[in-house]
């Protein structure tokens, strides 16, 4: 059964790697399966509280739990795509410098393989990925199939990039130094239309975030006040515990876009 399902997921094994979990499609889909029951079956017991305390249909759990647990499912199954998001950003933010780093230590006449060691212990995200090449190259690989092999590894685009450059250029016998400064300044330039971009969509977002999720907020809750002051009008706690609940869901949906949006620059 769980084969025949990672059959369905061929680009799941790729996911895992770039998103560093060490295990099978297999071993992963057998732990999120799990994973999902737990999950599914708490989740449904706390929904037959809630039901039977406000008198509901309990037969609507029928339902509910077969729903939870595919909706649980493609969220576990997809969260390796979403932790590779984050490598993504982490990578991209390091890539411009130790891109130029390495180009310094090219340009000082270091061989690339010492480059390459040295890129690694400089730079925490993105020196992983250059001390893995230098540990492949170490075991007896060629450097060439060493960074073939993490450039399948990556999920950076940009990364990709930079290590195809660099592989083209010892295939053709070019200058390494000049194609990777040509590669280091191109990502800059896009790192820089990609920044300005962000400033654009930041404006109108912090101002419908201040407007909705603050301003808004605060003004109801003090008319509520007057309201309740000068025509008898009585907020419960359950009430001002949901008013705080909404007020707390529109701050983080604003908070998580303006995220989701940012670069990782």
């Amino acid at each position: 059964m769980i084969p025949s399902i990672a059959k369905r997921f061929p680009y799941l094994k790729t996911e895992l790697a770039q998103a560093e979990i060490n295990l099978t499609p297999e071993d992963y889909i057998r732990k999120i399966l799990i994973t999902d029951v737990i999950v599914s079956i708490t989740l449904t017991l706390s929904l037959f509280l809630v039901f039977f305390k406000l008198d509901i249909n309990l037969l609507y759990l029928i339902i509910t739990f077969p729903v939870l647990f595919a909706g649980m499912f493609v969220f576990f199954i997809h969260s390796p795509q979403a932790k590779s998001k984050k490598v993504v950003r982490e990578i991209d933010y390091e890539i411009v410098y130790a891109g130029r780093f390495l180009l310094i230590e090219l340009s000082a006449g270091v061989p690339l393989f010492d480059s390459i060691k040295n890129v690694s212990n400089a730079y925490p995200r993105i020196g992983k990925y250059f001390k893995k090449i230098a540990e492949k190259v170490e075991t007896g690989k060629p450097i060439e199939q060493a960074l073939n092999e993490v450039i399948n590894l990556t999920p950076s685009d940009n990364f990709r990039k930079v290590l195809f450059q660099i592989l083209n250029s010892m295939k053709t016998g070019g200058d390494v130094a000049r194609a990777l400064e040509g590669i280091t300044e191109q990502i800059s330039k896009e790192q820089l239309i990609r920044i300005k971009e962000y400033g654009k969509k930041l404006n109108p977002l912090v101002l419908f975030y201040l407007l909705i999720a603050v301003i808004m907020p605060s003004l109801g809750i003090a008319i509520l006040s007057l309201m309740s002051t000068f025509t008898g009008l009585t907020l419960s706690l359950a009430n001002l515990i949901a008013i705080s609940f909404v007020i707390g869901l529109l701050q983080f949906v604003f908070l998580s876009l303006i995220t989701s949006l940012r670069k990782g620059v």
